[in-house]
């Protein structure tokens, strides 16, 4: 009597986390773990020397730059965030542009068509699908429940053979947010935040990808979508930003900019968590710079899957007040 031998997959042991089983957001992209890995294999691939960078974002960027010896240089974006390009681009010189809050895809549409060495960053804009032959990444840490992990489009490889990552020493502050509550979980949000720096390209670790192929993605776009219109039925006319949103565009925040630069702490202060892009703008761009005031001015009000309109009624009662 022949014993079938299985050598492959274990069966039997204890019950795993459970978690429904579907498909990923971008099952042609390329998984990795971060999203300035994800960068840095852009800039390796390229063999980029130079690279212009808008003062608005966010310092991580800078990391796979000092690590391959890329030059980098700042350049200014206007008053509807896009960027004011008044320098030549080389053969060996690239652009990154960021698709603020996931707002400005007609941009990204016309600098396609414009810049031939250009890297668009949708860390902010998961949902927008990347443009043909343009260099794009995405990080799914700012719209998603997941440690790590982010998306590659670029139409060449380096034809590494990359490890794959583990998440199980960055997953505590997730856990502790169910179990008691994301308050108690935020030392450990920024330890994580920290256990991501300096580490090299790898594949996107088995957990994240399976948390990721858990998501519907349609009903977290629709929610985003709904309380962005909310918001912005209410705040948009004390908005001084100007707002160009779509009806395909999934935003990652509401970006109320107002002349109120306590308004962000008073919020935080009734446990309305607000976060600020970014502090580096501080120090890089000058204090009378709209990049500054950017920084300073701009709340970033939370819109994403984990509330309602009810809960966008509370933001906008605790703004009345402020602006």
């Amino acid at each position: 009597m022949e014993t079938e031998m299985h050598s492959a997959k274990t069966i039997g042991g204890y019950i795993p986390l459970e978690l429904s089983k579907g498909e990923s957001y971008y099952p042609d992209l390329i998984a990795l773990n971060t999203g300035r890995n994800a960068l840095e294999y852009v800039l390796r691939t390229r063999k980029y020397s130079s690279i212009y960078l808008p003062y608005y974002t966010c310092e991580v960027l800078l990391e796979p730059l000092k690590k391959l010896n890329v030059q980098y240089h700042f350049y200014h974006i206007d008053e509807d965030l896009d960027p004011v390009i008044d320098f030549e681009i080389g053969e060996r010189c690239c652009l990154l542009y960021t698709n603020y809050f996931g707002l400005k895809t007609e941009t990204v549409k016309r600098l396609t068509k414009k810049i031939k060495n250009l890297i668009i960053d949708n860390a902010q804009a998961f949902f927008c699908k990347p443009i043909n032959d343009c260099d794009t990444f995405y990080s799914c840490r700012k719209f998603f429940g997941v440690p790590d992990g982010a998306y590659l489009n670029i139409s060449s490889t380096l034809g590494l053979n990359l490890k794959q990552d583990q998440s199980i020493d960055r997953f505590s502050h997730l856990i502790k947010s169910i179990d008691i509550n994301i308050e108690e979980g935020y030392t450990d949000y920024i330890e994580n935040n920290k256990q991501l720096c300096n580490n090299e390209i790898k594949r996107m670790s088995a957990l994240t990808e399976t948390i990721l192929a858990s998501i519907d993605y349609d009903k977290y776009a629709e929610t985003r979508r709904k309380n962005f219109v909310y918001l912005n039925e209410h705040l948009g006319r004390e908005n001084i930003l100007r707002l160009n949103f779509s009806g395909e565009d999934v935003p990652m925040v509401y970006p109320l900019l107002i002349e109120n630069p306590s308004a962000k702490q008073q919020l935080i202060d009734q446990k309305i968590f607000v976060a600020t892009y970014w502090p580096n703008v501080y120090e890089w761009a000058h204090v009378d710079s709209y990049e500054y005031f950017l920084a300073k001015h701009l709340v970033s009000l939370p819109i994403d899957h984990r509330y309602n309109l009810a809960d966008m009624k509370v933001i906008v009662n605790a703004l009345k007040s402020l602006i």
